[in-house]
């Protein structure tokens, strides 16, 4: 299991450790055209990069809010 701060930094470190040892059939289409995205900033929405991180595992996002008042 990865623990990353942000769905942002769980799909970098994806497309890092994950898809460069994908096969080739599996880097066509959608998960290449995000990559594209995402590597020359292009913009790639955080749903897409839940959507993708899905096929490949189990995605758990928790988003903690702490309101202190003056």
């Amino acid at each position: 299991m990865q623990t990353f701060g942000s769905v942002e930094d769980a799909f970098k470190w994806f497309l890092t450790n994950i898809y460069p040892s994908l096969s080739p059939d599996r880097k066509k289409g959608r998960l290449k055209t995000a990559w594209r995205d995402y590597t020359y900033g292009l913009g790639i929405s955080e749903k897409r990069m839940r959507d993708i991180l899905s096929e490949f595992g189990k995605v758990d996002v928790k988003i903690l809010v702490t309101f202190t008042p003056d």
